[in-house]
């Protein structure tokens, strides 16, 4: 058996296809310690670095793919976002990292090294822009409150923070979908077909940067959903600086609306349930609020494992950025990841699937209140709650950092009303 495609959680096994097509040569490349980037001049500036710009990468699994990333911000939507960039004058540069999934504060040390370097490299004294898509918009919010706060470290000589469907209030990993992907793990994990697909998304599921971000996370079956150990440290290391940069403008953008409509998924539903030759009547529910059963999982042959959960919110259906992942049947979500899965591990999946879920509360992206509150995740947004400067939000609730011209051109025009 093959092994299947998940470009946005990364390479999932040895010998895993990659379906983006090649990315124009850079006109730089910087190696950094811990990451690289990769510069591409304005048509305008003669292969100069005068208005930089630098993009985060976020959360996935491995390093970096440069290929993957100029599909993400030219090709997989409808707004060339770097060709737009470029055609106002400003330099894009693309920041990767060796290990996609290692703490935010980590990589936060390699885009301090970005900036660094595109300051060095900088001809005039124009303002940077920096900041990033998903994991990539905490990274470089981190990165930039350092620089201030840190007496060893450099201005950061940036007008604009600019974050693109960003986890600042944590993200939503369903607790149903992480404990069948630690259950399937622990039963097939040896498995040399199927094996390295579980061990790498499960192990994704508990790496550091994950935790960081996850407002709710188990690490195995069994375990009470609260916000990791990791995620306590690093709000409180963020909290320590100040919580956000103060030296420029923040903006940000959210694939999900402001107006509380949510996204049709209903609370307590069946999202997926199987049954076959490695699983007896297994299935996972969307959450609900209060106490609620939200998985039963069960090896054919074996007792059944009831996953329980109590004082969360009904967010699989909140408005905001929708949990997308590439597959071979072609796109799908979190429901529709453990749907694969189950076919994968020989079973006959129930047709009515509940495919996807919010990923990024709305209220999440645009740092506009508590996701554990389930009122504030259906409420409208207005500017007034939010800790950004300025933001907007899709017309419709959409797959989490999906570039569109409604965001895209926003963006392009907040960064050139910073000349």
């Amino acid at each position: 058996m093959s092994a299947p495609v998940v470009d946005v959680w990364g390479p999932v096994a040895p010998g895993a296809r990659s379906s983006f097509p090649p990315a124009p040569e850079p006109h730089e490349e910087w190696p950094l310690p811990g990451g690289t980037a990769w510069v591409y001049y304005s048509p305008l500036n003669r292969r100069q670095l005068i208005r930089p710009v630098i993009l985060s990468d976020g959360f996935s699994g491995g390093s970096s793919s440069l290929d993957q990333l100029w599909h993400g911000l030219e090709e997989n939507g409808d707004f060339r976002f770097i060709s737009e960039l470029h055609a106002t004058g400003r330099d894009v540069i693309i920041l990767g990292y060796t290990d996609r999934t290692a703490s935010i504060t980590d990589n936060a040390d390699t885009a301090i090294d970005c900036i660094r370097r595109a300051i060095a490299e900088r001809v005039g004294r124009s303002k940077l822009v920096v900041g990033g898509f998903s994991m990539g918009g905490l990274v470089t919010r981190y990165a930039l409150a350092k620089m201030e706060q840190d007496p060893s470290l450099p201005d950061h000589e940036t007008s604009l923070h600019l974050s693109y469907d960003t986890p600042h209030e944590g993200a939503w990993f369903p607790v149903a979908l992480q404990a069948f992907t630690h259950f399937a793990t622990d039963e097939w994990g040896d498995s040399p077909t199927l094996g390295p697909v579980l061990r790498q998304f499960s192990g994704l599921l508990n790496s550091p940067a994950a935790k960081q971000m996850a407002r709710w996370h188990i690490g195995k079956v069994g375990e009470t959903p609260k916000p990791a150990s990791e995620r306590v440290a690093f709000l409180k290391a963020l909290d320590g600086l100040g919580g956000w940069p103060r030296n420029l403008r923040k903006i940000g953008v959210a694939n999900g609306v402001d107006t509380g409509t949510g996204n049709g998924v209903k609370p307590d539903a069946t999202a997926v349930r199987c049954d076959g030759e490695t699983l007896h009547d297994t299935w996972l529910k969307t959450q609900a609020q209060g106490d609620q059963e939200v998985a039963r999982l069960q090896k054919t042959g074996g007792e059944p494992v009831f996953v329980r959960t109590s004082g969360l919110p009904d967010i699989d259906g909140a408005p905001g950025g929708l949990f997308t992942v590439p597959s071979p049947a072609g796109d799908t979500g979190s429901f529709g990841l453990a749907a694969l899965l189950m076919t994968l591990l020989g079973n006959t999946v129930d047709p009515d699937v509940i495919t996807t879920s919010c990923f990024i509360p709305a209220i999440s992206a645009v740092a506009a209140g508590d996701i554990n509150d389930p009122k504030a995740l259906y409420r409208p947004i207005t500017p007034a709650g939010s800790a950004l400067d300025a933001f907007v939000c899709a017309g419709r609730n959409e797959g989490h950092t999906t570039m569109t011209e409604e965001l895209g051109s926003w963006i392009v025009n907040e960064i050139a009303s910073t000349d």
